[in-house]
């Protein structure tokens, strides 16, 4: 079995400074790269900055600096909050690095060799915002501008020379491979989307442009800088080092499990990015999943419309583990989601502070107080023991199955139900009534301090920091966490010191209590 997993998460365009949007997707990229490590697998996780193209260029223009030197500043940001959100990606890509260069320029020359790429004159509407062409049918007249539909983006008449990918040629082909691979676009209902689009017509697509500058220059033809959309979707190459396919990088990571995006750039990831491929003859990755938008009230949260939640100032409030939690849980994975602030809170009380945080209160406090700051070494499990661990071990390899689907809502809610049912068996089990009965009561507090330990390894995918805090009561550190081990109920050393555990969520008192 091949245990090598890679995982990326789109490369954020440094126009502006982070927003939710982004901490979501790089939460949930993290969330299964974390899982993935604890279940044997050597993880390359990649996440960046897409920095070229005309918008980009424009924005440095209005700051009068350089392009660069702009994107150094707003690049470094999203490295400030991967490091804020508690990321562990293996790599952070820049397409102004020269390894990203090379990669890019390499893809073209193999494009142009294949005969994929012809030199002809562009006349049509382009996005600067979305950096992407649109046909006369995705444009609408608005307030005396014209837009695209779908994005509401402002669009502009393109009159020039370009150099055109033949995407009309893999019109098929694409289809062919989405029939054959149902699983290579996820969610369905997305999936359904993109073979109605491509069923529609594609179009040769326009890959240059001469009227601005900043951008990789096509090989051996300096008028022209390569479209943006091209240039970026190689940095998943970039980062394995290709052309160099010998590689070792390449040759562990290549083709990638999961392309993890937002449902606003599917097109460039379904549709150009598989044919860019295809035409250099370079192995698909396995899935692109294009999750839903993070909403406020009805909308899109966007800069413009003056409706973000800034990831940077709720972990600041909050903390980080509370944002990862709530994301994952309340936002349904794959569907847009609704956030708030009230509801944050809401979920911090409930569910981790009065639940998780609670009921690791409760037992390490039982047990320092009955059994000498001591796990319990004389132990007899009964059936109703058995039946709670027993629901780990017998489901271990469906949440694999579950995890490889991309279906984190089953995970969350079997977390969920898990902390509901230890607490359900702490109080009916009684064990403050069993102190005559030695070997219950130490059966009572192992089992209850076994099925703490398991659900903290099944959450440390999700609140890293939280969950280490709660294995410092066993003194099992971040290495010593493995997935397989939830099917083991033996698992905690008998007679070895119990510590205290620091408070793990407080409760927010809210103004209205």
């Amino acid at each position: 079995m091949n245990k090598n997993f890679y995982i990326t998460t789109p490369i954020y365009y440094p126009s502006a400074r982070p927003h939710m949007g982004h901490a979501y997707s790089s939460i949930i990229a993290d969330f299964f790269a974390r899982f993935k490590r604890i279940d044997g697998f050597n993880v390359n996780f990649l996440t960046g900055t897409d920095e070229h193209g005309l918008k980009i260029q424009r924005a440095a223009e209005d700051k009068k600096i350089e392009p660069l030197k702009f994107c150094d500043e707003i690049s470094q940001t999203f490295r400030d909050l991967s490091k804020t959100l508690n990321l562990t990606n293996t790599d952070f890509i820049r397409t102004t690095e020269k390894r990203h260069k090379l990669s890019v320029q390499a893809l073209w020359k193999e494009l142009k060799k294949n005969g994929e790429i012809y030199l002809s004159k562009y006349s049509g509407w382009y996005s600067v915002s979305d950096e992407a062409f649109y046909a006369d049918n995705e444009i609408e007249e608005f307030e005396g501008n014209k837009q695209a539909i779908t994005s509401k983006s402002k669009v502009e008449w393109v009159d020039e020379e370009s150099y055109f990918f033949r995407l009309s040629k893999w019109e098929k082909p694409l289809l062919d491979y989405y029939k054959n691979n149902p699983d290579f676009i996820s969610p369905s209902s997305r999936k359904n989307e993109v073979i109605s689009f491509v069923k529609s017509g594609l179009k040769d697509l326009s890959v240059s442009r001469k009227s601005f500058s900043w951008g990789i220059k096509v090989p051996d033809d300096k008028d022209h800088v390569i479209y943006v959309w091209l240039d970026a979707l190689t940095n998943y190459l970039s980062a394995i080092n290709y052309p160099n396919t010998d590689d070792s990088l390449y040759q562990k990571f290549w083709p990638a499990n999961i392309h993890l995006i937002g449902k606003d750039i599917l097109r460039f990831h379904a549709i150009y990015w598989p044919a860019f491929l295809l035409a250099a003859k370079i192995p698909l990755p396995k899935k692109v999943y294009g999750h839903g938008w993070i909403l406020s009230g009805e909308e899109k949260m966007s800069k413009s419309k003056g409706n973000i939640l800034d990831p940077i100032e709720i972990v600041n409030q909050y903390g980080i583990d509370p944002l990862r939690y709530y994301l994952i849980k309340e936002v349904s994975f794959g569907n847009d989601g609704n956030i708030s602030q009230e509801r944050l809170e809401d979920c911090i009380n409930s569910d981790l502070a009065n639940n998780f945080g609670n009921l690791c209160q409760r037992v390490t406090a039982f047990t320092i107080k009955n059994c000498d700051s001591k796990i319990p070494s004389q132990i007899k499990f009964e059936n109703e023991d058995l039946k709670i661990l027993d629901n780990f071990k017998l489901n271990l390899d469906l949440i694999r199955k579950k995890i490889d689907n991309q279906d984190i809502n089953f995970y969350i809610d079997f977390i969920v139900n898990s902390l509901f049912e230890a607490n359900k068996y702490f109080n009916d089990q009684e064990p403050w009534n069993k102190k005559k009965d030695l070997l219950r009561l130490n059966t009572i507090i192992y089992t209850t301090l076994e099925i703490v330990r398991k659900i903290s390894f099944m959450l440390y995918p999700i609140i890293p920091e939280s969950a280490l805090k709660a294995l410092k009561i066993f003194q099992i550190n971040e290495k010593q966490i493995e997935f397989a081990t939830l099917e083991n109920h033996n698992y905690l050393k008998k007679n070895s010191n119990i510590k205290k555990i620091e408070i793990l969520f407080k409760k927010i008192e809210k103004k209205n209590d």
